[in-house]
C-alpha cells in the first residue's frame, strides 16, 4: 500500500502526465455525461420496452459497447462502432486495392488520407444505421415522442444529431490520444463496458443467493474463482513473448568500438492487440443492421442464431472471425522482411540463420508458430461468456467472464500503465509494479 501512494504521488508531481490524466478523466466524463442525453423530443419515462429489449441478447452487447447509450435513446446511442466498421473496410482496402496500398506507402501524409476517407465511411455508415435505430426505437417505444410532433418530421433531425454524437464521440477519442493517456477510441469502449459492472454484479449476487437452483456461497465463490483464472491467463497471454536472440557484429568507427552485444527481439504472441476482437464483434453486429429489431422471429434461423450471443454458430463464426483477424492484423503489424532489412543494415543476425531472406523467413515462421496458438486461446477466452451461460450465470455478468469486454478491459488497461509507466520512467521515478515494468500492448522493441 506504501508503494501504490508513493506511485501515485509521483504521478501527481509530473506536470505533463498529471494534466493528461486529468484531460483523460474530463474527456471520459463529457462522454459518459452524453449517454445520458436523450434524443429532444423522447420522453426517457416511457422507454422501458426498449430497454427490455436490450436485457438479452445480441442487442445487450450492443448496448453494453455504447456504455447504456442505446437503451436511453441517447445522442450517443450508435456509440463508435461505426467507425471501428468503416476502419475494418479502410483496412481491407489496404490490403486489396492498389490505390490504398500505395496511399499507405506514403508515410505520415498517407495516413491522414486514409483517416479522413475512413471519417467519411463512418458518415456513410452513421446515415444508414441511424435510421434504423430510429425505426426500432418508434417500434419499441412510439408513444415517448412528444405530442404534436409526427415521425416523419422527426427522423431528419434525429438522424443527424445521432449522426453528430458518434462523431463527436471520436473526437473525444481522438483528443484523449494526443493530449491524455491510452488510446482514446479503445478507452471508450471500455469505459462503456466498464459502466455496466458495478449493476451486473449485484444482479449475480442476488440471483446466487436468491434462486432456489442459484447454489448460494459455495457457488459464487467457484465462480469467482473461475472468472479469476480466466482473467490471469488472459493477462499472461497478452503480456506473453517468444524472445528471438539478435547478435551484432563488433563495429569500429574512429577509435570507438560498436556492437558485439547479443540482444533479443520480443515477439508478442498477442502482436495483433484488441483490435481483431473488437473488429470481429463489430462484424458480428451486421444482422441487427439487416434485420429489423424489432420482428427478429420473422427471420431465418441462420439470422437468428447469429443474433444469439450465446448459439453454437454465433460462437464458432465468431471465433474464427477472431483468429482470421488476429493474422490479418499480425501481418500488417509486423513486418519480416523489413525487420531482417534492418538487422542486416546495423550489422546484425539470428544465430544459425543467414542474414536476408532467410532472415525474414525465420521471424515469419516464428511468428506464424506462436500466433496459431495465441488466436486459439484468445478465440477460447472470446466465448467464455457461452460457456458460463451453462453455470447458470446471468448474461449481464457472463459478459465480464470472458469475451470481448474480459479481452477489453485488459487490453486497454495494460496499455494505459504503460504509457503511465513510461513518463514515471523517464524521470527516475519507481514504476507501477516491483518488476519495474508494465508490459503493455505497444509495438515490438529490442532489449
Amino acid at each position: 500500500m506504501k508503494k501504490l501512494i508513493e506511485t501515485l504521488q509521483n504521478i501527481w508531481k509530473i506536470e505533463d502526465l498529471r494534466q493528461r490524466i486529468l484531460i483523460t478523466l474530463l474527456f471520459t466524463a463529457i462522454y459518459r455525461f452524453g449517454s445520458f442525453v436523450v434524443l429532444p423530443g423522447i420522453n426517457p419515462a416511457m422507454l422501458d420496452k426498449l430497454q427490455s429489449q436490450t436485457q438479452g441478447g445480441l442487442m445487450s452487447l450492443l448496448d453494453m459497447f455504447s456504455g447504456g447509450a442505446f437503451s436511453n435513446a441517447s445522442i450517443f446511442a450508435l456509440g463508435i462502432m461505426p467507425y471501428i466498421s468503416a476502419s475494418i473496410v479502410m483496412q481491407l482496402l489496404a490490403i486489396a486495392v492498389p490505390y490504398f496500398q500505395k496511399m499507405q506507402r506514403e508515410g505520415e501524409s498517407g495516413r491522414k488520407k486514409i483517416s479522413m476517407y475512413t471519417r467519411w465511411l463512418t458518415v456513410a455508415i452513421l446515415l444508414f444505421q441511424a435510421p434504423s435505430y430510429l425505426i426500432n426505437l418508434k417500434m419499441q417505444a412510439g408513444s415517448a415522442l412528444a405530442t404534436g410532433i409526427s415521425w416523419s418530421v422527426f427522423m431528419i433531425p434525429a438522424t443527424i444529431i445521432l449522426a453528430a454524437g458518434s462523431m463527436f464521440i471520436l473526437w473525444l477519442g481522438e483528443r484523449i490520444t494526443d493530449k491524455g493517456v491510452g488510446n482514446g477510441v479503445s478507452l471508450i469502449i471500455m469505459i462503456g463496458i466498464i459502466a455496466r459492472l458495478p449493476q451486473a454484479f449485484i444482479q449475480e449476487v442476488g440471483s446466487r443467493f436468491t434462486a432456489i437452483t442459484g447454489g448460494g456461497l459455495v457457488m459464487f465463490l467457484i465462480e469467482i474463482l473461475i472468472l479469476y483464472i480466466v482473467v490471469c491467463a488472459a493477462i499472461v497471454l497478452v503480456q506473453g513473448t517468444r524472445k528471438v536472440p539478435v547478435q551484432y557484429a563488433k563495429r569500429v568507427i574512429g577509435n570507438k568500438q560498436y556492437g558485439g552485444a547479443r540482444q533479443y527481439i520480443p515477439l508478442k504472441l498477442f502482436a495483433a492487440n484488441v483490435m481483431p476482437i473488437i473488429f470481429a464483434q463489430a462484424l458480428m453486429f451486421i444482422p441487427l443492421a439487416i434485420v429489423q429489431y424489432s420482428t427478429p422471429e420473422n427471420s431465418s434461423w441462420f439470422v437468428r442464431s447469429l443474433m444469439d450471443h450465446r448459439s453454437l454458430l454465433y460462437n464458432v463464426v465468431f471465433a474464427l472471425l477472431i483468429i482470421a483477424f488476429t493474422y490479418f492484423y499480425t501481418a500488417i503489424t509486423l513486418n519480416p522482411t523489413q525487420m531482417a532489412e534492418d538487422m542486416k543494415r546495423n550489422n546484425g543476425f539470428i544465430p544459425g540463420v543467414k542474414p536476408g531472406k532467410d532472415t525474414a523467413e525465420y521471424i515469419d515462421t516464428v511468428m506464424s508458430r506462436i500466433t496459431f496458438p495465441g488466436s486459439l486461446f484468445i478465440a477460447f477466452i472470446a466465448i467464455m461468456p457461452a460457456l458460463a451461460g451453462l453455470l447458470n450465470v446471468q448474461d449481464a455478468f457472463s459478459q465480464f467472464f470472458g469475451g470481448t469486454s474480459l479481452l477489453i478491459l485488459i487490453g486497454v488497461v495494460l496499455d494505459t500503465l504503460q504509457q503511465i509507466e513510461s513518463h514515471l520512467m523517464m524521470r527516475h521515478y519507481d514504476g507501477l509494479l516491483n518488476s519495474g515494468r508494465v508490459h503493455g500492448r505497444g509495438g515490438v522493441s529490442a532489449y
